[in-house]
C-alpha cells in the first residue's frame, strides 16, 4: 500500500520497528506523541492525535483501537498492531456486606496487586496500590508481612482506577458523559505499597488521573499517604500537589520505632519539621495523620496528650483506625470506649479526630489487611507439599 492511500498525516513504518505489542497505558502526552511518530504519525499531526488518542483512553475508557472512529481506519489498524490499552486481568473480585468491594489484579510477570473500592452516600473512594509487596515491615499492618516484589508502574497504578470504573459502569456512554452519577470520587493511595518509594511512577499515574481531558479527578480529591519518606515529602507537594496523608500511629520514637520501622531512619521530630514545609499547607488543605488504635500500645490519654502537642502548629485531622485484625497479628483493636475517650481529648484540643468506620472487614479490605492472594496461596501450596 502506498504513503498516498492513506490519511495525509500518517505514513507506513516497517512493523519491524515494534515488534511486540507495547501498552499506551501511563504514557505522559509527549511519549504517547512520540510513540505515535514512531509509528509513521507525521511529526506536524502528532500532537493532535496524540491528543485525540488520549481522550478514547482515558475520557472515554475505549480498549479498542478500532472504536477511536474520528482516526481513519488505516491508523486504528496500525495503532491495533503495535500498541494496546488493556487493562489487567481482575483474578476475583469480591463485594462485601457493606458494599466495599476488593479487586486482585494480576499484572506483567504474573504478580498481583489489590485495589479497593469503597462507596459512601456521597463520595465513592476508591484505594490503590504503588507497589508489589512492601520493604517497610509495619508490623500492624498485613501487607507488611509480603517482601516487595517491585515497583508498580505508572500504567498499571492508573490501571486500577481505569478498571475499577470499567466494573462500576461509569465511562460516558453513546447519551455522553454520565453528569451525576460518578462514582469513583476520590482516590487514595493506601493500598500494598509506599507510594514515596516508587515517586515517579506514582507521580505520572496521578498526573494522568488529574488530567481535565481524561479521567479529571481533582488532585484536592487524590491523597497520597507515606510512611515518612521524609525526602521525597516535599517534592511530592510541589510535582504531584495531592493532599497528603501520614501513616503515624505513635507519640514516642520508640513505640513508632516498632509500629513503623522507616522512624527509625526518620524520627518523629524530623517527620513533623518536613510537614511544616508541605505546599499548599493550609486549613483548607490539611495534613491527615493517621492513627491506628493498639490496645495498650498507642492508645492511652498520655498518648492522645502528646499527639495534641506534636502537631501543633500543622494545620491537621487525624484520623482515628481501629485496628483491623489479620491471621498472625499480635495486636488487639483498642476498646470502643477507649478510642471515644481518646478522640474526646484531640476534639477538645480543636483538631478533627473522626473514628474510621470499618469497611470490607468480612473480605478482608479493611485499612492494614491488604496482601496479594498470589504469597498466600503459594504458601499454602508450600505448606502440603512438606507434609
Amino acid at each position: 500500500m502506498s504513503d498516498a492511500s492513506i490519511s495525509p498525516d500518517f505514513k507506513t513504518v516497517p512493523r519491524t520497528i515494534i515488534e511486540t505489542k507495547q501498552s499506551l497505558l501511563g504514557l505522559s502526552r509527549d511519549a504517547l506523541r512520540e510513540k505515535l511518530i514512531e509509528v509513521g504519525v507525521k511529526e506536524k499531526q502528532a500532537k493532535m492525535r496524540a491528543s485525540q488518542v488520549w481522550q478514547w483512553i482515558y475520557q472515554k475508557g475505549v480498549q479498542d483501537f478500532m472504536i477511536m472512529t474520528n482516526l481513519s481506519k488505516e491508523f486504528r489498524t496500525t495503532m491495533s498492531e503495535h500498541f494496546t490499552v488493556e487493562r489487567p486481568e481482575i483474578v476475583t473480585l469480591q463485594k462485601s456486606i457493606d458494599g466495599t468491594r476488593k479487586y486482585l489484579l494480576r499484572i506483567a510477570g504474573g504478580h498481583e496487586v489489590e485495589a479497593v473500592y469503597i462507596p459512601d452516600e456521597n463520595r465513592g473512594t476508591l484505594c490503590i496500590s504503588s507497589q508489589v509487596g512492601c520493604t517497610l515491615k509495619c508490623t500492624f499492618c498485613h501487607t507488611g508481612t509480603q517482601n516487595l516484589v517491585r515497583n508498580l508502574t505508572a500504567g498499571e497504578i492508573v490501571a486500577q482506577v481505569m478498571v475499577a470504573r470499567d466494573d462500576l459502569d461509569e465511562w460516558p456512554n453513546d447519551s455522553g458523559p454520565q453528569i451525576g452519577r460518578r462514582k469513583i470520587t476520590n482516590v487514595v493511595l493506601m493500598g500494598m505499597g509506599e507510594p514515596l518509594y516508587n515517586f515517579e511512577n506514582v507521580r505520572d499515574a496521578m498526573r494522568i488521573v488529574m488530567d481535565n481531558e481524561g479521567i479529571s479527578i481533582s488532585r484536592r480529591r487524590i491523597t497520597l499517604s507515606t510512611s515518612g519518606v521524609v525526602p521525597e515529602i516535599v517534592r511530592a507537594g510541589e510535582e504531584i500537589g495531592c493532599l497528603l496523608a501520614v501513616s503515624f500511629h505513635a507519640t514516642t520514637d520508640d513505640v513508632r520505632d516498632i509500629l513503623v520501622p522507616i522512624n527509625k531512619k526518620w524520627n518523629i521530630a524530623k517527620l513533623l519539621d518536613t510537614l511544616k514545609q508541605y505546599p499548599r499547607l493550609s486549613n483548607s488543605e490539611r495534613i491527615t495523620f493517621e492513627y491506628v488504635m493498639l490496645k495498650d500500645v498507642n492508645d492511652s490519654d498520655d498518648d492522645a496528650r502528646r499527639l495534641v502537642r506534636l502537631v501543633s502548629g500543622i494545620p491537621a485531622k487525624i484520623n482515628l483506625i481501629p485496628f483491623n485484625p489479620w491471621p498472625g497479628s499480635n495486636y488487639t483493636r483498642s476498646d470502643w470506649d477507649r478510642i471515644e475517650a481518646f478522640a474526646a481529648i484531640v476534639n477538645d484540643a480543636g483538631y478533627a479526630s473522626p473514628v474510621r468506620t470499618p469497611r470490607g472487614e468480612d473480605i478482608m479490605a479493611a485499612c492494614g489487611q491488604l496482601k496479594s492472594a498470589s504469597e498466600k496461596i503459594r504458601k499454602s501450596q508450600l505448606k502440603k507439599e512438606k507434609v
